[in-house]
């Protein structure tokens, strides 16, 4: 299913390109910014351990078109055995249709191997606004209907997992909000919120961070992402929290 999902966002990405390729504002030129990042993570609220993580990421403008992507993974280690085991993709393209006006296609798949869901899969399409899109402040907003997939890992279901054991197939609505700052020539501060909502669930993600320019092309950063969720067993936080500093560098 997450496959199926994912070649569907692939048709919205070749669409929108096709539509760049005709467009008279294509630069000869398009931009290309890559980021590879690795570092420690704390977990707290339902869980509380540490693990080292990595992630690469990219972003390409062309024209009315951008497209941005990222892999992120994790792996936990507790007495020498593996505890815990993650991956995400995050992708997402946006095309232009007026001075401030969007649409967009988002895909988000976390596979794990240990935690709660074997598969947790999003894709959305929508409209987005900029209100503002400088070079030293960005304000987007963005939403859309889509659709959620996923498949609990029954075997590895514990007290502390926010799940239910059934699988998820269901209509979403997500919203975003997306900004940035760059309040100094080497500091530069952003602030995201993610909402998914749907019939077995509303999830709310925050992620928040600043990245400090060590060089051109290195970076120290420090992020704080939460999970809410409206709906969790009983018993249990209804908010997760990772904490996470790593070393960033840009190409």
């Amino acid at each position: 299913m997450c496959k199926f999902v994912f070649k569907i966002w692939l048709i919205i990405s070749g669409l929108s390109y096709s539509l760049i390729i005709n467009a008279e504002e294509i630069e000869k030129a398009p931009p290309l910014v890559t980021e590879i990042e690795f570092g420690y993570q704390a977990y707290s609220g339902n869980s509380d351990s540490n693990s080292l993580n990595a992630r690469i990421g990219a972003e390409y403008k062309r024209g009315r078109y951008r497209s941005k992507g990222e892999l992120k993974y994790f792996m936990v280690y507790k007495d020498g055995v593996e505890d815990k085991r993650q991956s995400i993709i995050d992708a997402q393209t946006d095309y232009k249709i007026g001075a401030k006006n969007y649409t967009y296609g988002s895909y988000k798949r976390v596979d794990s191997k240990y935690s709660a869901y074997f598969k947790n899969c999003t894709l959305s399409a929508g409209l987005g606004y900029q209100f503002a899109y400088t070079k030293d402040f960005v304000f987007e907003l963005e939403g859309g209907p889509g659709y959620r997939y996923q498949k609990p890992n029954t075997d590895k279901i514990g007290k502390k997992d926010i799940i239910f054991p059934e699988t998820v197939e269901e209509m979403i609505v997500r919203g975003k909000v997306k900004t940035s700052w760059q309040v100094l020539p080497n500091l530069a501060l952003s602030a995201d919120v993610t909402v998914v909502s749907g019939k077995s669930n509303t999830q709310m993600d925050t992620d928040l961070s600043a990245i400090n320019n060590i060089s051109e092309s290195i970076a120290l950063k420090l992020s704080h992402n939460s999970q809410y969720y409206n709906r969790v067993p009983e018993g249990l936080s209804q908010r997760d929290s990772i904490f996470s500093a790593n070393l960033l560098f840009v190409f």
